[in-house]
């Protein structure tokens, strides 16, 4: 999605998981828009190169925070932190995710469990917990939360992965309704396969790329930055009348 008509000068960006994949391109964009990014994951030196390149080629100012979604006390350091350096936030995306391994789910455990929901669910739950306080006390704002076509359609072999992205989809459609009087904008994003390291981490030693791609209707994965112009796009004024929204991004591939 081309996002090069939207202007978001003056307007801040708090994106959660953005050292790579999907999250560092949406923090790239938001930059582009003329947003004041607060980036935050894992990943202390990424996090650096994210800011130094945003401050290099954005028109608004960055920082960083490394913080762990697991961990409520980081997301509300995080949140208040970014609130401090840049006033407000406008615009919240809550990325961070992982992968887990790939296999039946008999064959999961209970450690992988608690770790995939841990940061897919949980965490992402936690950004919607002090997010929206603080957009209720400023005004309003949007949320975007990333949840996958797993979300909406179920795939063998990753089920609690998928549980965690299905999840997320009822989280971020709850919390648009109760927050939907309040100016405050809750949507996700559901990309298919993309570009980036957890599809790669998913996939290794059991499905090829190419496989991937050949089952997408339009021919190919998606590159990161075709899901960021999705994310902004949702933040922006141009989706004002859109909340509880599932933005399937996904070539084609959840269609039949």
């Amino acid at each position: 999605m081309n996002t090069s008509s939207i202007d978001l000068s003056g307007r801040t960006a708090l994106v959660i998981g953005a050292t790579e994949g999907i999250g560092r391109a949406t923090a790239l964009a938001f930059a582009a828009a003329g947003a004041n990014v607060f980036a935050a994951g894992l990943g202390a030196e990424r996090g650096r190169a994210l800011v130094a390149e945003i401050r290099e080629r954005g028109r608004g100012d960055a920082d960083f925070m490394e913080a762990d979604v697991t961990r409520e006390g980081d997301v509300k350091a995080l949140v208040e932190s970014a609130a401090k350096r840049f006033g407000r936030i406008h615009a919240a995306v809550n990325n961070a995710g992982i992968e887990g391994p790939f296999g039946p789910v008999q064959n999961a455990t209970s450690d992988d469990f608690d770790r995939i929901i841990g940061v897919n669910l949980k965490g992402i739950w936690c950004g919607l917990k002090y997010q929206i306080p603080h957009m209720l006390a400023h005004g309003g704002g949007a949320i975007v939360n990333t949840s996958s076509s797993a979300g909406v359609q179920a795939i063998a072999n990753v089920a609690i992965y998928t549980a965690s992205k299905h999840a997320v989809v009822g989280l971020t459609k709850s919390a648009a309704l109760e927050v939907a009087r309040s100016n405050i904008r809750v949507n996700a994003v559901a990309p298919g396969p993309v570009n980036t390291g957890l599809l790669h981490r998913m996939i290794e030693g059991h499905i090829d790329v190419s496989v991937i791609a050949g089952s997408v209707p339009m021919g190919r994965v998606s590159e990161p930055e075709e899901i960021a112009g999705a994310i902004v796009w949702l933040c922006s004024d141009a989706a004002s009348f859109i909340t509880g929204h599932v933005l399937v991004a996904d070539g084609g591939l959840t269609v039949g």
